[in-house]
């Protein structure tokens, strides 16, 4: 929605979480003294000090928190609902309240609204999103091209659409639910593969797909869609799309820049290099900034990041591996040295059959994690095609992992934290699983 479509509306901030943040002060900013509502189920002694304050003292501002924070959501006093991307539309009240005459928008579309369309590059797929958009945008900077980095791994976009540059290039990493509700396409798409994930906030896997597809759904042939032509999902996708389109997949040479010299482990870096390259050219970066700038990129925190090694044993830290596909790409890419594997963590109704059947033979010891972490090794017994399956360790936290990580694997061999599971429920999110692996590892080295 612009500025002047929301101007005369009454607003909710349904979610008061870093999006809800943003687009309340982004909106501050341009009505000083406007009526807004904020919904959030939080009381307001659970924010920061300094967020409750700033909310205490705008008078203009009407705070409905706690357990019946959707009761502000009712059509008769509300007509614009911004949805925070961890509420699910589905939702009764935003249901009740869309067909009342509400309409639903997000920080995401107004960003899209509000933002010359011609500089936004937006990125989106299950897995290897982060890296690619932190890639273009380490390669624009080292091109001398303006660049903010937003979305799902940097700051809300509208957090910096008044600090950035004139004529700065966005780029966008988009996850599925900040797609969902938008009406407005990038300028410049990018769509890696897709394996199910969030099963757990969608019908089904199809509607997922749906979410995604918008990152191109409003595309026209004046714009650009990157995409994976090696997999089938992607490659239908753009078979709908009305953009320019620049397919890549593993097997195609990178400009410039030969597969063995990215710093990056796995075919799957090799993937997401060849999207950004593509997206960087498009932006106008010279092909030796281009190679310079990838020969220089480091992986991303919790993404086959290595910890060190330990009395003879190399760790790494895949915390962000939260399906089976990342978990295999990552064994793929780490190679027979792998001996070790943690996994298990939030269910989200994944289906482990390909883990289980995939799991090398070098494995030897899986240290599994509620709650995934019963049907990963009930998956692994049906499926397995090895002569000697793994042992199983089933753990409660992580230092009780990493006891038997340095008990099980030999000096020489990797001890892996890839978990083909989200994190919630024993960790807080992925940062955390990863960051308490890379403490226990070091604090129990010398135990």
């Amino acid at each position: 929605m612009t500025l002047k479509d929301l101007e005369k509306k009454s607003i909710v901030i349904l979610g008061f979480g870093a999006e809800g943040q943003a687009t309340y002060e982004f909106l501050r900013k341009r009505w000083p003294t406007k009526a807004l509502s904020i919904a959030d189920r939080r009381a307001i002694a659970e924010f920061p000090e300094d967020v409750a304050g700033r909310l205490q003292s705008d008078p203009s501002l009407s705070l409905n928190l706690g357990a019946r924070y959707l009761d502000a959501i009712d059509p008769y006093s509300c007509e614009v609902i911004i949805k925070t991307p961890g509420i699910p539309a589905s939702v009764d009240a935003i249901v009740r309240a869309r067909k009342g005459g509400c309409a639903l928008t997000s920080h995401s579309q107004i960003f899209l609204s509000n933002y010359p369309r011609g500089k936004v590059i937006g990125v989106t797929g299950t897995k290897g999103k982060s890296t690619t958009a932190s890639l273009i945008h380490h390669i624009l900077n080292r091109a001398g091209i303006a660049a903010e980095l937003v979305g799902n791994i940097g700051q809300p976009p509208l957090a910096r659409i008044d600090k950035a540059p004139a004529g700065a290039f966005f780029v966008h990493e988009f996850s599925s639910h900040q797609l969902a509700e938008i009406q407005t396409s990038p300028h410049i798409a990018i769509l890696l593969n897709i394996v199910p994930e969030h099963l757990d906030y969608y019908a089904n896997f199809d509607e997922y797909v749906s979410a995604k597809e918008n990152i191109t759904r409003f595309q026209t042939a004046d714009d650009v869609l990157i995409f994976n032509a090696g997999y089938p999902i992607p490659t239908a996708i753009a078979g709908r799309s009305k953009a320019a389109l620049k397919p890549f997949s593993v097997d195609d040479p990178i400009d410039g820049i030969d597969a063995g010299e990215i710093p990056l482990p796995g075919k799957f870096n090799v993937q997401n290099v060849m999207a950004a390259v593509l997206a960087a050219s498009v932006c106008g970066a010279p092909r030796e900034a281009i190679r310079n700038a990838v020969l220089s990129f480091q992986a991303l925190p919790h993404r086959l990041e290595p910890v060190g090694t330990y009395r003879g044993i190399t760790f790494y830290n895949d915390s962000i591996a939260t399906v089976p596909a990342a978990t295999l790409a990552a064994l793929e890419a780490l190679g027979p040295n792998v001996q070790t594997l943690l996994l298990g963590g939030h269910e989200r109704n994944l289906d482990f059959t390909e883990l289980g059947a995939q799991l090398p033979e070098n494995i030897k010891t899986v240290i599994l994690f509620p709650r995934t972490g019963t049907r990963i090794w009930q998956s692994i017994e049906l499926h397995s095609k090895n002569a000697i399956l793994p042992a199983a360790f089933f753990v409660r936290d992580m230092e009780q992992a990493i006891k038997i990580a340095y008990e099980r694997t030999e000096p020489g061999k990797i001890c892996l934290l890839s978990p083909a599971s989200p994190s919630f429920g024993a960790f807080k999110d992925y940062r955390e699983r990863g960051n308490l692996f890379t403490a226990s590892v070091r604090m129990l080295s010398s135990s």
